[in-house]
């Protein structure tokens, strides 16, 4: 079950509607910077053709930070950002040190994989009760398969609705008239 707007940090939410508003500013004046919650160490240029780049391929989007930002945004709109979420989750355990492994696994599969999770997301039962089994001996891969699937399903059904989402086309509508 999905818990809304709650769900997303308060920072992306912000990061979101920045972006909004601000891609369509960016294109009319000549410093392209976008600094809104970044520390000054952190300053992230902005190119006007962004958000052209993102329907080039779902890995494009995900690694843009402005992109994955906007993408929970949306996701938060459709009430399915627990999968972003459980992607970047599996993203972050790939780098956690062995000797928490097993808390972190733990952790992720109450949250996202169980029945009744707060924030289930959509897998069948064969992935479900393999994920259970690689956390009998956690290791950087055990979510591997769940996360796959899981990003197909963002790839094949979510993205293309991103793609087609007013927001995302006023910002390509904006980018190319810029």
């Amino acid at each position: 079950m999905c818990r809304g707007l709650d769900s997303l940090p308060i920072t992306c939410l912000e990061r979101a509607k920045e972006l909004k508003a601000l891609f369509g500013n960016l294109l009319q004046k000549s410093d392209h910077s976008i600094t809104g919650q970044l520390k000054k160490s952190e300053k992230q240029r902005l190119n006007a053709d962004e958000p052209l780049k993102w329907k080039e391929s779902f890995e494009k989007l995900l690694s843009s930070q402005n992109g994955l930002c906007l993408f929970r945004a949306f996701l938060v709109s459709e009430f399915s950002e627990e999968n972003v979420a459980f992607y970047l989750a599996c993203e972050d355990y790939r780098t956690t040190k062995p000797a928490k492994l097993a808390t972190k696994a733990k952790k992720i599969y109450d949250e996202f994989i169980c029945c009744d999770a707060p924030r289930e997301v959509n897998l069948d039962h064969m992935t479900k009760a393999i994920t259970k089994e690689n956390l009998e001996q956690p290791s950087q891969s055990c979510f591997d398969l769940a996360q796959a699937k899981i990003y197909t399903l963002m790839e094949k059904d979510c993205y293309p609705r991103f793609l087609k989402s007013s927001t995302y086309l006023e910002l390509c509508r904006k980018s190319k008239m810029g």
